[in-house]
């Protein structure tokens, strides 16, 4: 169980933070201003050594992480001209995600902590995702709570209810392929670049949704869990009546466009009945990789004016991992007076749920 020890109580911290994020295969670190003003942002992307293996290797990555780490901190420091000892916390995503990246953050963060004398704060990753909406300059004064939560990307596609920081009740989940996971396979069965998500959506603007069909999984159905696989396999299917070799450019483009036509339709349906499920939800939030795609956010957006409210996503630059959001989650926990001890262990696994608990 998350475990955070409160420092005092409800007061506005005095300085900065820095947060760093290394859950995966991005290498991030942003200083913020106590009022969540941005003052120094990096992120450095693992596609290229990734790219040829076809996805993330975990071992590459928490390599990449250790090297890139350290230098990326005295970066933004320098550039937000703050010095260490005028932080007022320090934190990094704690899970879930890839051990040895993860380990390798939350060592930094904790010795910068303890050289620097300040409150050391383990982020989960989906609390991250989840409070970016409420940085100032994305919504005028932050998003209000409650609101409804779709977390989409490679490894996670949920339905989350934000109550306040720190209480989150989890409405429906994928119960097999997660959204950005079901894009990149669709994209390697088109003999697309990995990452399949952004070329999926290039190639689906060449295309027309309908010329082939595909299935929409649980449409309709009750409650507002999601699946892919199904989807995904008929992709596959689609593909094998091709004799080898690359698709037509035409055929593919189609099949791309009918795929995120089909997602799109999926997620509005499952987002409407996830509202039906949260009446007193203030806004909708997309956020996660899969929130950059124009169709999807077309058609959530869609769903939320029809229930009265506004759809709230990042710019495209704080969909994906980055540390603005693990900086932004640390102030929101230092202003509760919330923190860790430095023998907080890093988790593969860490469901927002056990947050709440």
């Amino acid at each position: 169980m998350h475990v955070s020890h409160a420092r005092s109580p409800r007061r506005e911290q005095p300085g900065p933070v820095l947060g760093l994020e290394s859950s995966c295969d991005e290498t991030a670190a942003a200083v913020l201003a106590a009022d969540g003003t941005v003052l120094a942002e990096a992120v450095l992307s693992q596609l290229d050594e990734h790219r040829r293996f076809g996805g993330v290797v975990p071992e590459i990555a928490a390599r990449a992480h250790l090297a890139s780490l350290p230098g990326l901190v005295r970066e933004v420091l320098a550039r937000a001209g703050v010095s260490a000892g005028e932080l007022a916390g320090v934190g990094a995503s704690c899970g879930p995600g890839l051990i040895g990246g993860l380990i390798v953050g939350a060592g930094v963060a904790k010795g910068i902590a303890l050289a620097a004398g300040v409150p050391f704060v383990a982020i989960n990753h989906l609390e991250a995702h989840a409070l970016t909406p409420r940085l100032p300059g994305l919504v005028p004064g932050g998003a209000s709570f409650p609101y409804l939560l779709l977390l989409l990307s490679g490894g996670h596609c949920q339905c989350v209810a934000v109550e306040v920081v720190g209480r989150y009740r989890l409405l429906g989940s994928t119960i097999d392929d997660a959204v950005g996971e079901a894009f990149d396979k669709v994209g390697k069965l088109l003999g697309l670049p990995w990452p399949g998500g952004p070329e999926v959506e290039r190639l689906a603007t060449d295309g027309e949704p309908g010329v082939v069909r595909l299935p929409r999984p649980l449409l309709g159905r009750q409650g507002c869990d999601f699946s892919f696989s199904g989807l995904k396999t008929a992709v596959a299917q689609l593909v094998q009546n091709y004799p080898a070799g690359p698709l037509p450019k035409g055929d593919a483009a189609n099949i791309a466009a009918e795929f995120q036509a089909a997602v799109a339709t999926v997620l509005a349906d499952r987002t409407d009945h996830a509202l039906a499920m949260m009446p007193d939800a203030r806004s909708v939030v997309v956020s996660g990789g899969v929130a950059a795609n124009g169709t999807v956010r077309a058609a959530l957006a869609a769903v939320a004016e029809r229930h009265g409210l506004s759809l709230l996503a990042p710019p495209i630059r704080l969909c994906t991992d980055n540390a603005t959001m693990v900086a932004w989650a640390v102030l929101e926990r230092l202003r509760l007076g919330l923190a860790d001890d430095l023998g907080f262990k890093p988790r593969p696994r860490w469901p927002l749920a056990e947050l709440t608990a």
